[in-house]
């Protein structure tokens, strides 16, 4: 079943619990229902509902000394094509320095200028 389908069959309280992760890039599951004004118990079960349909990621970790998890999209839900021209990744992508005089970089803005 493609994302759009499963995404279609979600219940209001799914929907915007997915919104919230995604507009978030990631959150706590303690501050996910609190942000969704929903009891904890209704704020797990809305997450183990996306779990299960791929549509989140839960990762165990302890946030503000309490053990919680953090909840994220999926990886198919990020959009990278903002960092690519033509087939070339952004050079500011990684954590080394990026010269903006650089061959690197030119050629990037060149790919990009070239792809529109």
């Amino acid at each position: 079943m493609s994302v759009s389908a499963i995404e279609s069959e979600l219940s209001d309280d799914e929907r915007s619990g997915l919104e919230l992760v995604r507009e978030t890039g990631g959150i706590h599951q303690s501050d996910f229902w609190k942000e969704l004004d929903v009891s904890s118990r209704k704020g797990s079960r809305i997450v183990e509902s996306l779990v299960e349909k791929e549509l989140v990621d839960r990762e165990e970790t302890v946030y503000d000394g309490h053990n919680t998890y953090y909840i994220t999209p999926t990886a198919r839900d990020l959009d990278f094509t903002l960092l690519m021209a033509g087939d070339m990744l952004s050079p500011f992508i990684g954590e080394e320095e990026v010269d903006p005089n650089s061959d690197a970089f030119s050629q990037w803005i060149m790919n990009l200028a070239y792809e529109e």
